[in-house]
């Protein structure tokens, strides 16, 4: 799940046009995604940069132009902290 949350916002959301709810938009799916990233280890296998220039350069017939929109920063905010301790209380 987790790998596809990370990509959603930032390629699927903008390349596959699933733009009817983002994953910044919905609290318990950022905050998961939030959680996830900040393990040991997990943000250093992310690399949004690669991310996007592969999806944006591999599919000719939907980017014919291979143009690598900016984005939002998604990064930015899996960055901040997450409140899923709150789910336990």
């Amino acid at each position: 799940l987790f790998v596809t949350l990370i990509r959603f916002d930032e390629v699927y959301d903008v390349y596959f046009k699933t733009n009817t709810r983002s994953v910044a938009a919905t609290p318990a799916l950022l905050n998961y995604a939030r959680d996830i990233y900040q393990m040991d280890g997990v943000r250093e296998s992310c690399d949004m940069k690669m991310i996007k220039a592969h999806y944006y350069t591999s599919h000719v017939e939907l980017n014919k132009y291979s143009i690598i929109p900016r984005g939002d920063n998604f990064v930015d905010l899996l960055c901040q902290p997450h409140d899923r301790a709150n789910l336990s209380a």
